[in-house]
């Protein structure tokens, strides 16, 4: 199957002489490009969030790509696939790579704790992504079978020759006047004509039909077997509300979850529209935001605990009512108690730009919410955190911030290692009080005796 492999803000052109890909640039057939061009011009005027916007590259019209993650497949099959830009600024890594590192990412997502990062890791090294989901879900499926698609009663009408369960008598009277040897009955079956083994009957046909893989396409077909004797689902939204795990049925609880990705195109983005091609995409920001509170609360103090998305607060109260929530990503409380205050950025700054002019990539604005923030939930006294993705050009943490105005307020700056999981904090700073400096033994990676001292991302 035709595809390209690009990062996060790369542009894609249409194929044409004189065109060649490069730093930043990938030509696609131009099908796929008017296909794009098509989505960003419906993006755009629908308002929606844009997972690629138009623009130019010398002198040609182009799309950029955003910043959302994933597989995007065309009409006609052909697949783009995004990753992260982190991938540019591992020395010595590459494609399979950034394909690894979303993969292990995607995990601290709520839908795709399923995925299995040993299987799926081998998977990246060799496919694209798509395939790598597809390899997923045929082996949730198949780990269903095994341990049994269950059974469920269903309430049934039929003309039959025999009496069995409940008489329908208006129906019986309207069918079966002139007809003494059928009875119209209502009855319950016992069948595996349920919600759930429709949903998964119509996921794997629709994998069926993505995969290009001839070991994926076998073992579909195969799965498609065992469910022979269920109808695929053909209002997957409907099942999906009478989906009901009953007691006994945890293992359907991964298949579901990637058949409610590939039925309904359930991503935190979807640029499929109209048509039936998969596009699945997912921000960034979400994703390292997931990735870092599931690894940090591993590194915080026995009394400290990780809050998300905390809003219990708001910037102003007007006519009796709060006006615009302050939601900072993470805060660590102790007792209840806001103690740190923490937000996570997907963005790769540079610690070798300090002059003023560039003040490393930061963005002002993302001060003024960390201000507003430390004043209101710490009431102007104590620690803020900028968390930013570890690279080559930023290894360790920057020189602490100091606001004039408010003396009891300070900010950090510090890199996340996405590696070795964990962020990495100054020599010495006021942030010991809250985390454990060392990794437990269940948590230390492998080889690496001091994590604050550790190599740059390779």
């Amino acid at each position: 199957m035709a595809r390209t492999t690009a990062y996060e803000f790369d542009a894609l052109v249409a194929a044409a002489a004189g065109v060649a890909d490069g730093p930043g640039l990938h030509t696609v057939p131009p099908p796929v490009f008017a296909w794009l061009e098509a989505q960003a011009l419906r993006l755009a005027e629908a308002g929606e969030t844009p997972w690629l916007r138009l623009t130019q590259r010398h002198g040609r019209r182009a799309v950029q790509l955003t910043r959302f993650v994933g597989v995007v497949r065309a009409p006609d099959g052909y697949q783009i696939e995004v990753l992260p830009k982190v991938g540019k600024a591992m020395d010595g890594g590459g494609d399979a790579e950034a394909r690894q590192l979303l993969i292990e990412m995607l995990r601290c997502l709520g839908g795709f704790r399923h995925i299995q990062t040993d299987s799926a890791q081998l998977l990246a090294t060799r496919m694209p992504l798509l395939e790598v989901f597809i390899g997923e879900f045929l082996r949730a499926v198949a780990h269903l079978v095994q341990r049994g698609l269950r059974s469920d009663y269903t309430a049934q009408q039929d003309n039959l020759f025999a009496l069995r369960g409940k008489l329908h008598m208006a129906a019986h009277l309207r069918h079966n006047l002139c007809r003494r040897d059928r009875f119209f009955v209502e009855f319950d079956e016992f069948s595996p004509n349920r919600p759930e083994n429709r949903l998964l009957h119509a996921a794997l046909k629709r994998v069926l039909a993505w995969t290009a893989l001839q070991d994926h396409q076998q073992r579909a077909r195969e799965l498609c077997f065992v469910f022979a004797d269920v109808p695929a689902s053909e209002h997957p939204t409907t099942d999906f509300q009478r989906v009901r795990l009953d007691r006994g049925m945890a293992h359907y609880d991964g298949a579901l979850a990637w058949a409610r990705l590939i039925l309904e195109d359930a991503s935190p983005l979807t640029g499929a529209g109209g048509h039936h091609a998969p596009s699945l995409l997912f921000p960034m920001e979400a994703v390292f935001e997931a990735f870092v509170a599931k690894h940090l609360a591993q590194q915080l103090g026995p009394s400290f605990t990780l809050r998300t998305q905390a809003c219990s607060l708001s910037l102003v109260r007007h006519r009796e009512q709060h006006w615009f929530r302050l939601q900072p990503d993470l805060l660590v409380q102790t007792s209840k108690v806001n103690c740190l205050v923490l937000d996570t950025k997907w963005k790769l700054i540079d610690s070798r730009q300090a002059a003023a002019a560039d003040k490393y990539g930061l963005d002002q604005g993302d001060f003024y919410q960390l201000h507003t923030y430390g004043q209101n939930y710490l009431d102007g006294q104590g620690d803020m955190v900028l968390i930013y993705p570890k690279t080559d050009l930023f290894k360790e943490a920057l020189r602490v911030f100091e606001f004039p105005k408010s003396a009891g307020l300070r900010l950090w700056v510090l890199p996340f290692c996405l590696k070795h999981k964990r962020l990495l904090f100054p020599e010495c700073s006021s942030l010991d009080t809250y985390f454990a400096r060392q990794p437990s033994a269940a948590h230390a990676p492998h080889g690496v005796a001091d994590p604050f001292q550790e190599e740059a991302l390779t």
